[in-house]
């Protein structure tokens, strides 16, 4: 992803230890994106007040863990966030994933892969195709365009992870899509727990969209097999 296309991408890598910062920027820069380093959770939340296409975020940072800046950047921000932790337990990714994150790469890693990580995140933030999907008499509208979903004239704050999941079930109603299909539309790959992440995912997805979360009119829960769009496609 060399070139022109790649230099109009920024990163912003939220990490403290300076050896693993260098080598970060120096491998995204080598793509030819531009990365800049925030040391502290502090000064991340100040640098995203300019724009900025995705965030690498260590969980273990001077001044407040990672899973609060994280939350924080839910506060204002859909932006692609990639988590980089030494916590690998099944349950530090389901928690991570849970806040919002759309990535989780565990220390060690190779540079290579968290370049790759990075250029799958960026390739899927945006849709290629524009349109505007309504469902159940406008109740529900997904534009493509501007990456918003609208809940009766509402914007709903989606991350860019849980606007391509409901992108691409209502681009397919009815049809039964496995955990093991979502986590890889998402993520590109699965792993070990996924189907936890799927159902956290879904989970935050219902609490922003559904009128009632436990008696959904849009994402039904398909025992056994996992999840369909059951809202009605309008036109």
């Amino acid at each position: 992803m060399k070139g022109d296309t790649a230099k109009q991408f920024k990163v912003l890598v939220v990490e403290d230890e300076e050896k693993i910062s260098d080598i970060v920027r120096l491998y995204l820069e080598r793509e030819g994106y531009s990365a800049k380093i925030a040391g502290s959770g502090a000064a991340a939340l100040k640098l995203l007040k300019d724009k900025y296409d995705l965030v690498i975020l260590d969980l273990m940072l001077p001044d407040m863990d990672g899973e609060a800046v994280c939350s924080a950047i839910r506060e204002f921000s859909d932006i692609p966030i990639i988590m980089l932790t030494a916590k690998s337990s099944e349950d530090d990714r389901v928690a991570g994933l849970g806040l919002g994150a759309d990535d989780y790469v565990i220390k060690p890693f190779s540079p290579r892969e968290l370049v790759a990580r990075v250029k799958a995140q960026l390739r899927r933030s945006r849709p290629s195709d524009k349109k505007i999907i309504s469902s159940n008499n406008g109740s529900l509208i997904i534009d493509t365009d501007s990456m918003e979903v609208l809940k009766d004239g509402r914007v709903v704050p989606l991350t860019s992870t849980e606007f391509r999941i409901v992108l691409h079930m209502a681009e397919r109603p009815q049809m039964v899509f496995s955990r093991a299909q979502l986590v890889n539309l998402v993520q590109g790959y699965d792993f070990e727990g996924y189907d936890r992440v799927i159902d956290a995912h879904i989970k935050n997805i219902r609490q922003k969209i559904e009128d009632d979360p436990h008696r959904p009119s849009f994402i039904k829960t398909v025992h056994g097999a996992g999840y369909k769009f059951i809202g009605g496609i309008d036109g």
